[in-house]
């Protein structure tokens, strides 16, 4: 593998904005980690967590690697009323529906009655019913970046070290996402709406509708930055 780019500064702008755009991406996956991990007993979660980022990065590897394999993924396998629909539409077609119907599941719960329901939900969860719910998704989420990858940048090493930096990226902060979606229930669902809403987004993209990702963020960003008031307005408000 070639790594002579590392002298020529166009390649390393091209790597940094490859990485910074795939630590965003890579916020869906940290997220839906987070959630899938805190159905699991407490001494289990980090594994869970760290197990399912090296999943991430091993699948999005994989796909790096298989190229040829992944541009084909873009080719028509069959029309659906004068709509063409690819191997790509298809994955992200059903991960979408998986994840909503995932986050609908995880929401249902929550308001029905979020205690009970959560000591349930440790109890019933394994770390291997957990890990495989992560590795489906990653599928998904590995797709989308690497198909962001080959779109900028063509070179291959270039690619695989701007997945590698994110998912280190992401192992370092994915505990303290976790921690604090944990401890906060109502952060917690506004999490799994934001799940609702890439499984959405990731429905529109498989039919061919493209949701420009920078509302998806700025909308997330956004909803982040109320909450985060709002948290704050109760601390004050507990503490007089």
């Amino acid at each position: 593998m070639d790594f002579s780019w590392i002298t020529d500064p166009q390649s390393l702008i091209a790597l940094l904005t490859l990485a910074s755009l795939e630590i965003v991406l890579g916020i869906d996956n940290i997220i839906f980690i987070s959630i899938m991990a805190g159905k699991l007993p407490v001494e289990q979660q980090n594994l869970a967590r760290k197990v399912g980022l090296l999943l991430a990065l091993g699948m999005r590897l994989l796909l790096l690697i298989s190229l040829s394999w992944l541009i084909g993924l873009t080719e028509p396998l069959f029309t659906v009323l004068e709509h063409a629909v690819s191997g790509r539409d298809l994955i992200l077609g059903i991960g979408g529906l998986f994840l909503m119907g995932k986050a609908t599941l995880e929401i249902h719960e929550k308001v029905q009655d979020p205690k009970d329901n959560d000591e349930k939900a440790v109890k019933a969860s394994t770390l291997a019913a957990v890990l495989i719910q992560i590795m489906m998704l990653d599928v998904v989420f590995s797709l989308d970046s690497v198909i962001t990858a080959v779109g900028m940048v063509d070179n291959l090493s270039i690619m695989i070290t701007a997945v590698i930096i994110s998912v280190i990226f992401m192992l370092v902060f994915v505990n303290a996402v976790s921690d604090f979606v944990d401890k906060n229930p109502t952060v917690k669902v506004l999490a799994l709406s934001f799940l609702l809403m890439i499984g959405l987004t990731l429905i529109g993209d498989a039919m061919h509708f493209h949701i420009p990702k920078g509302y998806i963020y700025f909308a997330m960003a956004f909803s982040v930055f109320v909450e985060m008031v709002n948290l704050r307005v109760h601390k004050v408000s507990a503490k007089k």
